[in-house]
């Protein structure tokens, strides 16, 4: 579900200092889209909003969770726009966020 490899290089690469505050902004940046997507998805700005969750995603390690939103993706661009789950990615983003929550600090010990 995450990528801890991942998460420790993110952390590396923005140092120890600023790591807390990066994923607080990420946490905030996706959740203000999810919380459009739980209540009123447009079709309009669906690809952009998968699009953006999926990159997000990936940058913190989410990987389940960046997974179902490019498969959201691909399933608008070949015009099946009934086949993306947003309960699905609600509910993996969901899992994704309390797993992180709860294994950071084991997961980045030397």
């Amino acid at each position: 579900m995450i990528d801890w490899d991942r998460v420790k290089s993110l952390r590396d690469d923005v140092g120890h200092d600023s790591f807390p505050e990066i994923i607080e902004i990420f946490l905030e940046e996706v959740e203000e889209v999810m919380l459009r997507l739980r209540t009123a998805p447009t079709p309009d700005t669906l690809g952009d909003d998968l699009h953006f969750l999926k990159g997000s995603a990936l940058n913190l390690g989410f990987r389940d969770f960046s997974n179902l939103c490019q498969q959201g993706e691909a399933s608008l661009a070949a015009g099946i726009a009934q086949d993306v789950d947003l309960t699905a990615i609600d509910r993996t983003f969901e899992q994704s966020k309390a797993q992180f929550d709860a294994n950071l600090v084991a997961a980045l010990k030397p």
